[in-house]
């Protein structure tokens, strides 16, 4: 594994962009600019297709459309994992062993793919180890 490559889960994405985060944006925002400036963030296909339906429709200040592509393009500079057909099976072994969603399962399988150490993330249990990657929920204070 690769220690300095993160994998960055959706939420982080959301929050750095969306106006109405309040101060779990300008984390994202700090998280996401070291990655970048580093350049050892990863994230996969599915991160960039939950953030554009995010940007776009759920949150309570949707974004246009072609703004949220615009921020997409960007972050096609990053290494960005694919999910390929064999990733499903793999995703339906992680999502049965660990007990989490088919959804999270797949986020491990890319990161795992991507062959990263830690994943970034407030949807998984902070701390927590899968397939070997660290769980970090960046937004959980200190204690």
């Amino acid at each position: 594994m690769s220690e300095d490559r993160i994998f960055i889960d959706t939420n982080i994405l959301v929050y750095a962009h969306d106006v109405e985060a309040g101060s779990k944006q300008r984390k994202a925002q700090n998280i996401l600019a070291e990655l970048w400036n580093k350049r050892t963030g990863v994230m996969s296909v599915q991160v960039l297709q939950e953030f554009y339906a995010t940007m776009t429709r759920k949150v309570l200040r949707p974004l246009p459309a072609k703004k949220v592509r615009d921020i997409i393009r960007d972050y096609l500079n990053w290494y960005v994992e694919i999910i390929d057909p064999q990733s499903v099976l793999v995703a339906s072994r992680i999502e049965e062993n660990y007990r989490i969603s088919f959804w999270d399962a797949l986020i491990v399988t890319a990161a795992s793919r991507a062959n990263v150490a830690k994943i970034l993330s407030e949807d998984f249990r902070s701390g927590q180890v899968i397939e070997g990657i660290l769980i970090e929920n960046p937004f959980r204070a200190a204690t």
